[in-house]
């Protein structure tokens, strides 16, 4: 054979080879799990509105905007949590869309959430100071995504919270709704009540290279606040308990979330005395501890993780004039996402869920560990089960839905489970 025909051959096997070794390593990478992580202030300027009132100082624990990017999958996944009341009038979509296109994925597989706290702003699209956290959200996904660390394990524990939890709704005789129980409750025979119907325990999500743990999810359900309209923008009682952890574990950021809390708040055991809301925190970051040390541990790698999206017309009162009626008319759908981790399950939620949602999922698939994130989509703002209509009460009052939501919710929750 000619020599010089002989070293083409060895070339073009050198070449084929080193190709195919480069896609076996491509493949290897894509398979492999990766996870980056953002932590962003996200507090107004004094002079912003509030939810109720103008900011008129700061506080030493602002806001904070965090979450985390999962990447090595077909396409990247983003979580964010903001120490926001809400995001409205188109303004959750627009947060998921500009991060999607940060993170080089599509808009369903962006999960969008705040924790509900009362001293801080609304997201709405028409605020320059949104859109501006919106831009640095975008550049905080873009880093993180390049400072990113393998997952080696997923972390599941969970613990009772004790003493925070109570139902807003306690029912008379008659089966109606006494009186609303908020979060502060100064009228001792409310607080005298029972806790209710609740979801006692505190849910916690880990992601871990080998031995380090790089993120910690946290699920609860209640509202979150324990005094507020003091006009000085804080995370309150579930931000401090947050805060507690991350100098516990300080390896790992703290992400918290709020779960079904519709009709929870922290009313029996809050009396408004400002000294509470340290007691509360406590209190559920004693939870999250217990949570912690109760945590097992699971190998997972990229093949381990499913994203599941299911778009819902929400059934709802047209006869109450109101932003969001005008958007469903023209036929608005709001989406329902879960994310199925090796034994886990997440269900990222639209609106104020009452907690029967929350408890109704668990059951669906008690074989698993099943926790829930609502706060995502603020526009369809509390939603009630359909029992609930008939007791009356605050929620009833101010609901957009219709009694069927709850048959609409229930299926579709039902379906992203069983996949």
């Amino acid at each position: 054979m000619d020599f010089k025909f002989s070293i083409f051959l060895l070339f073009v096997f050198l070449c084929v080879r080193t190709l195919t070794v480069q896609g076996t390593n491509e493949n290897a990478e894509k398979q492999r799990l990766q996870l980056g992580t953002f932590d962003i202030d996200v507090t107004p300027p004094v002079g912003h509105d509030l939810a109720y009132d103008p900011m008129v100082n700061s506080w030493e624990m602002g806001l904070r905007a965090k979450g985390i990017v999962l990447t090595g999958l077909e396409e990247p996944i983003v979580i964010v949590a903001l120490d926001w009341i809400g995001l409205y009038n188109g303004c959750h979509s627009e947060f998921r869309r500009a991060l999607a296109s940060a993170a080089g994925t599509t808009t369903d597989r962006v999960a969008v959430h705040t924790v509900h706290q009362h001293d801080a702003p609304r997201g709405n699209l028409q605020d320059d100071f949104v859109l501006a956290v919106i831009h640095r959200l975008e550049m905080a996904v873009i880093n993180s995504v390049k400072n990113s660390y393998p997952v080696t394990d997923i972390g599941f524990g969970k613990a009772e919270v004790y003493k925070v939890a109570s139902n807003r709704r306690p029912l008379g005789a008659d089966g109606k709704v006494i009186a609303t129980r908020f979060t502060t409750c100064r009228d001792s025979a409310l607080r005298a009540e029972p806790e209710g119907v609740i979801d006692p325990k505190v849910s916690l999500i880990s992601f871990w290279n080998e031995n380090v743990p790089l993120a910690v999810m946290s699920f609860y359900a209640t509202h979150p606040q324990s005094y507020y309209r003091t006009g000085i923008p804080n995370p309150d009682f579930p931000g401090i308990a947050r805060f507690f952890r991350q100098l516990e574990v300080p390896d790992a950021l703290h992400v918290h979330f709020n779960g079904a809390a519709g009709n929870i708040g922290a009313g029996k055991y809050n009396d408004g005395s400002h000294e509470n809301r340290l007691i509360l925190a406590r209190r559920l970051a004693d939870g999250m501890k217990r949570a912690w040390d109760a945590t097992e541990k699971y190998p997972v790698d990229a093949a381990s993780v499913g994203w599941y999206t299911e778009p819902v017309v929400l059934p709802i009162d047209t006869s109450k004039e109101n932003e969001f009626a005008v958007r469903y008319k023209a036929g608005y759908s709001t989406d329902l996402q879960c994310m199925a981790i090796e034994r886990g399950r997440i269900l990222f939620m639209p609106g104020e869920l009452f907690v029967e949602y929350q408890l109704a999922a668990q059951r669906m698939k008690s074989d698993l560990f099943v926790t829930m994130a609502a706060y995502g989509d603020g526009d369809p703002g509390y939603i009630p089960t359909a029992e609930a209509f008939p007791q009356g009460g605050y929620e009833i009052r101010v609901t957009k839905m219709l009694p069927e939501v709850e048959s609409v919710l229930m299926e579709a929750m039902k379906k992203l489970l069983d996949n």
